[in-house]
């Protein structure tokens, strides 16, 4: 079976901003305490947990809207972009000065997003124009075998801009880095490694960091050490 995929909206626009603080009072560790406080509460949330089956069928129906995180989780969340807003004017701003360590052209604006210098136009394929990261505020919805990473890119990608779906070019590039990158780093020690992994590209409607190029992976059953080789952070 192939890795799953869906469909990707128009790029929306970002607003851009500069003077970054180069500090934000919430640390990994911190957004991770406060994410492992939050589940334990209350317990009705804990029992609507979305299988690997369920997943499967949400990306492959493309109804994407029904991935969401708990409430009590949203109540954090959002606690966090207030925070990050006032020290860093957008989430974007945080993303490419704290997360991604990418520095926007001059020429970006409000109008293009955030441009990037990169090695190679097509997505995903010089290691220099992309990384893989953990999701750091993953969906608490997903039962625990299931591991959220967000692949990040300089370059974008190409979309039908009349259906919003990727073109069929950038499916099939999308799906090699997929393979190439997790499914074959996932066959050498794990049986039925294509049926542990999904990716998929939110709406832009969904997104809560617009204007950064991304696609959502999502790993089933695979061990942390092997999530630290993709990501490259522990």
């Amino acid at each position: 079976m192939d890795v799953l995929s869906t469909r990707s909206p128009v790029a929306e626009t970002p607003t851009h901003h500069s003077g970054l603080s180069s500090t934000s009072s919430w640390s990994q560790a911190e957004i991770q305490s406060s994410l492992s406080k939050q589940r334990q509460i209350p317990p009705n949330e804990q029992s609507k947990l979305f299988s690997w089956a369920d997943v499967r069928t949400i990306v492959e129906t493309n109804k994407l809207d029904l991935i969401r995180r708990k409430p009590s989780e949203r109540v954090v969340y959002k606690a966090w972009c207030k925070d990050v807003i006032a020290n860093y004017g957008s989430i974007t701003a945080y993303m490419c000065a704290e997360r991604l360590r990418w520095t926007p052209l001059p020429d970006s604006s409000a109008e293009t997003g955030p441009v990037f210098d990169y090695r190679d136009p097509t997505p995903f394929t010089h290691p220099g124009d992309f990384k893989i990261l953990r999701n750091d505020w993953p969906y608490g919805s997903f039962e625990p075998d299931i591991t959220h990473l967000i692949v990040w890119s300089k370059p974008r990608i190409q979309i039908d801009p009349e259906s919003g779906l990727v073109t069929p070019e950038s499916k099939q590039l999308i799906e090699a880095f997929v393979k190439r990158t997790f499914v074959t780093r996932l066959e050498q020690n794990r049986p039925q490694a294509t049926e542990r992994v999904l990716w998929f590209k939110n709406w832009g409607a969904l997104q809560s960091v617009r204007g950064l190029e991304h696609i959502h992976v999502l790993l089933r059953d695979v061990p942390d050490k092997m999530i630290e080789e993709f990501t490259g952070e522990t």
